[in-house]
């Protein structure tokens, strides 16, 4: 069963038959689907459950289940749907349109019935430039962009809310949802920051709750706190300089792929008064009396280095007295579990240890999770060092290009979406940092990766520039949708953002050439 609004009156018509679940790649569709899981669970309410990685998988699925499949939409509610008479005009408003003005040619024998002629072709052609304007208006909202910046997690904890059915579990999950669309850099800071707020009273609200209760000292408990944390990636699971290293934002901060930006990483830890034999072992088994201090320690150098973003609002989560773990550790770890490469099962394999590893029962999983994690971090930044000391990041004109080869190391990492998402982004965040070229710092990027060399195919991802007051918003679907029309390029959009396809090897010159005279 498809749910096209999460109110609580479709739920209450949904409980009482099968549920069919199909579900995104990704991890914040991932925590979604555990929310509706506990749900169903606690409703006693059969379901079926399939993953679907893109439009093909979600047609196959269709047409399997489509005995079971129905569309719920509720006639009186507001789904902020545009109105067909906003988008469309018949036929027969047309010929009349062009009949009035033929017949206006001639004047009539009497003026008062040439006047009223004359008024009403005025008055529509002042409608016809009202609706064009506000038919661009719409068109431009609903076919340029991808992602309106709302978690489909936090959506689904609404509905958990307003059934009075919310629990712990579900609120991490909503928070880990709201935490990867910040990581992927899907929402703004500031939007990040206003539903980080919204979360945060649930978050007090269930502590408040479950003060009194018997098992909050238990070693089964669960905790979850909101904490002022450093923007430094799995740092609490690493060591402090390898995290450093290979975190996308103190890298490009302090241009680590050159030699004059280690030297400024070997001041900055000097600044700190941290003995390099500290920050290299595993920060568990750093001195207490270090740790204790050393946030702000990292903040205070982090200002005098330029890094006065080293510190975010987040969530934090306690399993027991010793597993800890930060919403960004759950979102790295869940979606390198999804997009782990080697071979270990059915295609759904991954998928399952995903959803599994969001579960407290099974750290085991989530703790794989995290060392897979490590190796694609490790991965993007030595390929960002590669492609920046080697220029391969080319001005395009409109754009910025860059196109890994067969043969670079761990490049069959990147023929997963996520992980060239996330390469890219962190290239076109260290490209800014090391251009001097003004002009190229406000341009998007478009990347290339080989996908599949058998079939000759490449898997190419388009990013927004790189702003302060970039809105996130992706114009790259709809462009390259035109320019693979224009230039009858084999192409596949197949994936949910359209930002990402899938790309003939042979047509990509064509391609490339139809986007840049496109985008010009």
């Amino acid at each position: 069963m498809f749910i096209s609004d999460c109110r609580r009156e479709f739920y209450d018509v949904i409980v009482s038959q099968r549920v069919l679940l199909l579900v995104a790649s990704d991890v914040d569709a991932l925590c979604a689907c555990k929310i509706l899981q506990a749900l169903f669970q606690c409703d006693h309410v059969q379901y079926t459950l399939v993953p679907v990685s893109g439009w093909q998988e979600l047609e196959t699925a269709f047409l399997e289940h489509k005995d079971q499949i129905k569309l719920l939409v509720k006639q009186d509610d507001d789904l902020d749907v545009p109105a067909y008479d906003d988008i469309f005009r018949d036929e027969e408003d047309e010929e009349e349109d062009s009949e009035n003005e033929s017949d206006g040619s001639e004047p009539s024998e009497k003026r008062r019935r040439f006047e009223e002629d004359v008024i009403e072709r005025t008055m529509k052609r002042r409608q016809r430039r009202e609706w064009e304007a506000r038919r661009r208006e719409i068109l431009f909202d609903y076919e340029q962009y991808e992602y309106h910046g709302t978690s489909s997690a936090m959506v689904m904890f609404d509905l958990a809310w307003i059934m009075s059915k919310d629990l712990n579990d579900m609120l991490w999950w909503a928070i880990v949802g709201l935490t990867d669309q910040w990581v992927q850099e899907k929402i703004t800071q500031m939007k990040y920051v206003t539903d980080i707020g919204i979360l945060q009273r649930h978050v007090s609200r269930h502590n408040h709750r479950n003060e009194d209760e018997e098992n909050s000292l238990s070693i089964d408990c669960m905790r979850i706190a909101f904490e002022y944390d450093l923007r430094l990636a799995l740092y609490q699971h690493w060591s402090l300089y390898e995290s450093l290293c290979n975190t996308s934002y103190t890298s490009a901060s302090l241009k680590l792929w050159s030699v004059q930006g280690q030297k400024r990483l070997q001041e900055f830890l000097a600044d700190m008064g941290l003995p390099l034999k500290q920050v290299k072992q595993k920060f568990n088994s750093m001195d207490m009396s270090l740790k204790e201090n050393l946030r702000e320690m990292i903040e205070e150098s982090a200002n005098k280095f330029g890094m006065k973003d080293l510190r975010v609002q987040t969530f934090s989560i306690h399993f027991g007295f010793k597993n800890k773990f930060s919403a960004s550790d759950i979102v790295y770890a869940t979606a390198s579990l999804m997009e782990n490469i080697e071979k270990e099962g059915p295609e759904t394999t991954n998928f399952i240890k995903a959803l599994d590893s969001l579960s407290r029962g099974n750290l085991d999983k989530l703790h794989q999770g995290l060392d897979l994690a490590k190796k694609q971090l490790r991965a993007i930044q030595q390929t960002v060092a590669s492609c920046i000391c080697t220029n391969l990041v080319i001005s395009q004109g409109p754009f910025l290009y860059c196109s890994l080869m067969e043969g670079t190391p761990d490049v069959k990492l990147f023929s997963k979406p996520v992980s060239l998402c996330l390469l890219s982004k962190y290239l076109l965040k260290s490209f800014v940092c090391s251009t001097k070229n003004k002009r190229c710092k406000l341009l998007p990027l478009i990347m290339a990766a080989p996908m599949d060399v058998e079939q000759g195919t490449v898997i190419m991802v388009g990013i927004p520039p790189e702003t302060e007051s970039s809105d996130k918003k992706n114009f790259f679907g709809r462009a390259f949708e035109k320019a693979a029309d224009s230039t009858n390029s084999r192409t596949l959009h197949n994936h949910f953002d359209m930002s990402i396809i899938e790309l003939k090897t042979e047509d990509r010159s064509k391609f490339l050439d139809a986007l840049v005279s496109l985008l010009s």
